[in-house]
C-alpha cells in the first residue's frame, strides 16, 4: 500500500509537523480483558485497554487487527495515560500482514501493586518496504 499524499504531510519547514493529517486516525476500546484483540484499520489511532487487573511483574499481549499493516511496516506505540503505578510499559511484540501485537507489562516490583486502570495507547504505522 502506498501512502496517499492526502493522508501524509511530509513538510519539514519551521513549525511544520511530520505525520498523518487530522482525520486519518480513529480509536477503539478493548472489551472483556487485557488479552482480548481489537480491530482498528487506520495508519494512526488510539487504543484504550480494558481495565481488568494486571498483577505486578506480569504482562498481557493482545492482537490488533489492522488491514493497512504490511509485514515490513514499523508500528510505533506510546502510552498516553493510564498507568496507576508508573512502571507500566507498552511495546509492539510482532508485526504481520494485517495485524500487530502489543504487550502491556506491569513492571511494579512491589507485590500487590496491580495495574487496574485502562491504559490509553497511541499508535502509528510507518509504511516501509519489505526486503
Amino acid at each position: 500500500m502506498a501512502l496517499l499524499e492526502a493522508n501524509y504531510n511530509p513538510a519539514v519547514t519551521n513549525g511544520a509537523k511530520i505525520g498523518y493529517n487530522t482525520g486519518t486516525s480513529t480509536s477503539v476500546t478493548q472489551q472483556t480483558n487485557r488479552t482480548t484483540g481489537v480491530t482498528i484499520s487506520a495508519l494512526a489511532g488510539v487504543i484504550t485497554t480494558n481495565n481488568t487487573s494486571l498483577a505486578a511483574e506480569t504482562a498481557a499481549t493482545f492482537t490488533v487487527t489492522n488491514t493497512l499493516v504490511d509485514i515490513g511496516d514499523v508500528v510505533v506505540v506510546s502510552m498516553r495515560s493510564g498507568s496507576n503505578g508508573g512502571n507500566t510499559i507498552v511495546f509492539v511484540t510482532t508485526v504481520a500482514a494485517g495485524s500487530f501485537a502489543i504487550t502491556v507489562a506491569n513492571n511494579n516490583a512491589a507485590a500487590g501493586t496491580a495495574e487496574t486502570g485502562a491504559i490509553i495507547i497511541n499508535f502509528a504505522v510507518i509504511k516501509a518496504a519489505s526486503a
